[in-house]
């Protein structure tokens, strides 16, 4: 038999590689885990989730101190923005999860952890700056990094991505956002309401492409009304740096324009971490779509596993910790586990959130699905009037079959109230479960009974109900003697 030095080795020290490394110690199982960076964390942990949420939070903070009067109170006369703070307030926010996440924590477990850049030698061992480490199976969860795009220009001009928005020492007068997806519109409003002129250039014919297009106007309508200015259909030319200030010209369908801004975001998709890792050599495959794998998550080399945004599937953390969780069922405990993404949910940060789990509108007819939508908006709940939210609805999905195939939530903490579909999907519950369940008053949460309220009141005050009860209490009067 063999010998390794490990049991498994980890490259990649973010939301997938945590994963697994901790459960694989634990289990007693002897556990390396390399990563390339100082630090472990992950692009979630440092220019990712974390850091966006938190600076989210902020803008979102004097968005309502900007409004106070809507809420009965005197109007507050405010000084500009100190993006320094911002940026260390973010970073504390940072130092308190890494403690979490600090390879101290992960030696207790029981793992050997290593920094620096891997490269297999072979199929069982890879090299780090001189030092070799054998293992009998292997997890590549390396990550992913913002897509760079082949804009004339770009390369000679100084631009951010989600690696340096966050640390900027200043916020920037003007700002224009290459890019629609949520990772754009997130900073997008996020910066607009810190002060900066946003413009977002848009490829497609809407943004969140991912998202039902109604939902997304509305997420766009409301961010116009804010002060964002949207390009859609629009394709960037070159770009330009003339020292103060930055030019990016553009090409619609009516004419081509010249743009000026003080930063340049660039937020058009990711780049998977695959390079430099001797995969070529190895028999491992790989594209710009992300690793081969197969339904267990194993690469062609059976003992060698993808998990995380290297899958190219789901590019959240919460998809990434799932994988992690599918890796450690075969590599350590043998069973065969098969991924599966029927119901991972996600959601984008915006005001108000945009939360999906499932399918939406346009997936169901891109599957030939038969399916029937139901809605609910927030301004007929009551807990969301109370709080000043009235944008937003809750829109259901149901096939032929009268099951929920999907569920979309435009409203305050979407991302929360997405979570009692989480529970339904996954518990295969049925609907007059939710609608059987007495939720708290008052609640943002009564949406969700109250949309399935909609589809079995339609069902119980129909005509056939009505004339079938008027029946019934015409034989009933009867039997009792009455005329």
């Amino acid at each position: 038999m063999a010998k390794y030095d490990f049991d498994i080795g980890i490259l990649g020290g973010g939301s997938a590689g945590l994963t697994i490394a901790a459960g694989s110690a634990m289990l007693g199982a002897r556990t390396l885990l390399v990563e390339k960076e100082k630090s472990l964390g992950g692009d979630c942990l440092h220019f990712g989730c974390v850091p966006s949420k938190t600076l989210i939070k902020t803008a979102h903070v004097l968005h309502l101190m900007k409004h106070s009067g809507k809420f009965g109170l005197p109007e507050v006369s405010l000084k500009p923005v100190d993006y320094k703070a911002v940026a260390r307030r973010i970073r504390s926010v940072i130092d308190m999860i890494k403690k979490h996440d600090s390879p101290e924590r992960f030696c207790k477990l029981g793992a050997q952890v290593e920094f620096g850049s891997p490269r297999f030698s072979d199929e069982m061992t890879v090299e780090i700056e001189g030092r070799r480490y054998s293992a009998k199976n292997w997890v590549i969860a390396t990550g992913s990094s913002p897509a760079v795009p082949p804009i004339d220009g770009l390369d000679s001009t100084s631009y951010l991505t989600n690696r340096e928005i966050f640390s900027l020492e200043h916020l920037p007068e003007s700002m224009i956002i290459l890019g629609g997806g949520p990772i754009g519109i997130e900073m997008a409003q996020a910066f607009c309401r810190l002060g900066s002129k946003v413009t977002v250039i848009q490829r497609e014919n809407q943004i969140l492409g991912k998202e039902d297009k109604d939902l997304a106007d509305q997420v766009m309508n409301l961010m116009s009304s804010e002060g964002v200015v949207f390009y859609l259909n629009a394709s960037v030319l070159r770009v330009k740096d003339s020292g103060k200030e930055k030019e990016v010209v553009i090409k619609t369908a009516e004419s081509e324009l010249s743009l000026k801004c003080g930063a340049i975001l660039v937020a058009i998709g990711r780049t998977f971490n695959l390079d430099g890792l001797g995969l070529e050599n190895i028999g491992v495959q790989f594209d710009r779509r992300g690793l081969k794998l197969d339904n267990r998550l194993r690469t062609a080399q059976k003992h060698i596993y993808g998990a995380g945004d290297v899958t190219g599937q789901y590019l959240f953390t919460h998809a990434a910790g799932y994988e992690g969780g599918i890796v450690i069922r075969n590599a350590i405990f043998h069973l065969p586990a098969k991924v599966d993404y029927t119901n991972i949910p996600w959601c984008t940060y915006t005001d108000p959130e945009l939360a999906s789990i499932g399918m939406n509108e346009a997936r169901a007819k891109d599957a030939g699905i038969k399916y029937s939508v139901w809605t609910e908006p927030f301004r007929r709940n009551d807990r969301s009037l109370s709080e000043g939210e009235e944008n937003g609805m809750i829109k259901m999905v149901l096939d032929e079959k009268e099951k929920p195939v999907g569920i979309q939530i435009l409203g305050p903490h979407a991302g929360e109230l997405i979570n009692e579909w989480v529970a339904t999907f996954n518990g295969n519950s049925k609907l007059s479960t939710i609608a059987s369940a007495v939720h708290p008053y008052p609640t943002l949460g009564e949406i969700n009974k109250r949309v399935v309220g909609n589809f079995f009141a339609e069902k119980i005050y129909s005509e056939k109900v009505k004339k079938g009860l008027k029946f019934f209490f015409s034989l009933r009067g009867r039997a009792c003697g009455e005329d």
